[in-house]
Order: C-alpha cells, then sequence, then structure tokens
C-alpha cells in the first residue's frame, strides 16, 4: 500500500487556505462583520465564554453590530469584555441590546491590518509547503519500497508541485483581495 495519497494532500493544503480565509474574515475592515467579535471571551456564571455563547450578534447595517444578550444579568460583564477587547469599539447600551457603532479605521490602522493580512497569507504558504515537503517524502519511501517507479514518482511529484502552485495562488488570491478592501482601493 503506497503512503502517498494524493486526496490526503489536497485536503490539507485546502486547510490551510480555509484557515487563511478565518483569519482574514476576522480582520477588520471599513465593515461591520460578526466575525469581529469572534474573538471576544466574557466573563459569566464564573466561566470565561465565547461572546457568541451569551448573545446573539448581527449586522444590521454596514457600520454597525449589534449584540442581544440572552440573560439580563449579563449585559455589563458583556459590555466590559467588548471594551476590554482592544478592537476599539465602544458599545451603547439599550437594554438587553448593544449597539456597536464600527469607527473608521485610520490611514494607520488600515496599513498595520494590511501588514497583519500578509503575515497570515505567509503562514498559510508556510503550511502548503510544508504539506508539499511531507508529500514528496512520502513519494521517495514508496519509491525506495518499490511500490511505485522512478517515472511514476517523478510524475507524482510533478502533479504534487501543481497542487501547490495551485494552491499558492489562491492564498495569494485570497490575501490581495482582503489587502484591497482594508486599504479602501
Amino acid at each position: 500500500m503506497p503512503a502517498y495519497n494524493k486526496a490526503d494532500i489536497q485536503r490539507r493544503m485546502h486547510g490551510a487556505v480555509d484557515a487563511l480565509k478565518h483569519d482574514l474574515g476576522g480582520l477588520r475592515t471599513g465593515r461591520a462583520s460578526t466575525t469581529l467579535l469572534e474573538p471576544v471571551t466574557v466573563e459569566v456564571y464564573g466561566a470565561h465564554m465565547p461572546l457568541n455563547q451569551v448573545a446573539t450578534i448581527s449586522a444590521p447595517e454596514p457600520r454597525m453590530l449589534s449584540v442581544q444578550v440572552w440573560d439580563r444579568s449579563n449585559v455589563s460583564s458583556v459590555e466590559k469584555a467588548i471594551r476590554s477587547s482592544g478592537l476599539g469599539l465602544n458599545p451603547i447600551s439599550e437594554g438587553q441590546t448593544l449597539r456597536l457603532p464600527i469607527p473608521d479605521l485610520t490611514e494607520e490602522r488600515r496599513k498595520e491590518l494590511a501588514k497583519l493580512a500578509s503575515q497570515y497569507a505567509e503562514k498559510a504558504r508556510i503550511a502548503v509547503r510544508n504539506v508539499r515537503r511531507d508529500g514528496m517524502d512520502l513519494l521517495k519511501q514508496d519509491e525506495k519500497k518499490h511500490e511505485i517507479s522512478e517515472d511514476e514518482r517523478k510524475r507524482l511529484e510533478a502533479e504534487v508541485q501543481k497542487l501547490t502552485d495551485d494552491t499558492i495562488k489562491e492564498v495569494d488570491a485570497a490575501a490581495s483581495a482582503k489587502e484591497k478592501e482594508i486599504l479602501g482601493k
């Protein structure tokens, strides 16, 4: 049984792309996005819980987030968690609902976010290259065990390289689209 598995290599490479898209989704642009509040944890009932486990988050307007807290006694904890999250948001309390106006981004903040987006992309590229290296190593093992011929190994290595190139193109496209969105171009 050959150790190399094309489907596994593809799955792992696409995993890197999916992780990048998730990371980029959390970067704040000028628009309100519910993913912005994903990293926020709230101290309630004596434990730290993700915000989305104590409230419903929605984006009713392009520059406004709304957080509907389920339990009235948790409103102040949620408000405190959002203020101290470092996202630069100031919640406006209206009963059990918190309204979060999204402030305009400064040019400096836009550049920082664009830099962060390219760091995320580089992390994804490295992950993809590591998967490629694993795939190449498995092919060499298979050839040593005489499960595939040298020609077969070379053909499969070219296949792995093409997968890698395509996946890195996908990473670059996602990153450049996010940078354009951040820089407002």
